[in-house]
């Protein structure tokens, strides 16, 4: 008996899969990219009343230092972190990872993680892809600067301007590759906020991605306010758990990874071929 507690021990320490938490149903992930003004005097105040997490991932890249009727400022970021939401990293100047640049991963986080230093903000553990553009060859670099989850978007399954995406499926989908399962656009109606969280079931976690509520700055990812609030209010209805990506730590060890990050990408994409057909 002594010995098998002993194991049971180890494998909680170790974080082995089957310690972790359970997925419910009904498990979503709220993501918000771009540093957007709006996140914080519409989208905070929405999120707060409804007790939900998030991450806003943040970047300087834009006229970010400039325009701040467009772009937040770092003390508004800092509230936001000390409000209970997580501040994640996506890049200084906006830049997405190609096998070109992956040399300058490195300075691109790490501008963010030490202006996070500067006004007491945790060190960025979370990573969105900017204009969702990766490359495997930056997994070990993001790995090593301390990101244990990292989010696309619902390419290359589907194109960009669909706005569509499929469930994060643990085991499957690799950490610092994971799907979103919808892409607000703004001609998003009920249906398309549906299809995306309506995947969270059955082990799924529907990471959805926003941008500005509203994106004066970017037009072509803009959410109404009014269809946000909507949106939301579903959630909440309906007794979803909403939560930021750091914590899908709760139910997923980060350093488990596929065998191959492309295989279910491939998969998802014979299904959507055949659907076609």
């Amino acid at each position: 008996m002594k010995l098998w507690s002993g194991i049971v021990l180890i494998l909680c320490l170790t974080g082995h899969a089957f310690a972790l938490e359970p997925v419910p149903d009904r498990l979503v992930v709220l993501t918000f990219d771009d540093s957007v003004k709006s996140h914080f005097t519409v989208v905070r105040p929405i999120l707060m009343d409804y007790g939900f997490g998030a991450t806003f991932f943040i970047t300087e890249g834009f006229d970010f230092k400039t325009n701040k009727d467009d772009y937040m400022t770092w003390e508004q970021i800092a509230q936001l972190h000390q409000d209970g939401f997580e501040i994640g990293n996506h890049t200084r100047d906006h830049q997405g990872i190609s096998e070109e640049n992956v040399s300058e991963v490195e300075e691109q986080l790490e501008a963010i993680n030490r202006q996070c230093a500067d006004h007491g903000i945790p060190r960025t553990t979370s990573f969105a892809y900017p204009g969702n553009q990766f490359h495997p060859n930056g997994f070990t670099e993001l790995s090593r600067l301390g990101i244990t989850f990292a989010r696309r978007g619902g390419a290359p399954e589907y194109e960009y301007k669909e706005g569509k995406g499929f469930a994060y499926e643990l085991g499957r989908d690799h950490p610092l590759l994971l799907p979103s399962a919808g892409d607000a656009r703004p001609n998003w109606t009920m249906a398309d906020f549906l299809r995306a969280v309506d995947q969270a079931k059955d082990g799924r976690i529907a990471i959805l991605q926003f941008h500005g509520v509203p994106d004066n700055a970017h037009p072509w990812v803009h959410t109404p306010e009014d269809q946000f609030r909507a949106f939301m209010k579903y959630l909440s209805l309906k007794e979803y758990q909403v939560i930021a990506l750091r914590d899908l730590a709760k139910y997923v060890d980060p350093r488990q990874m596929p065998d191959s990050y492309d295989a279910i990408i491939n998969q998802r994409k014979l299904e959507i071929a055949r659907k076609a057909e």
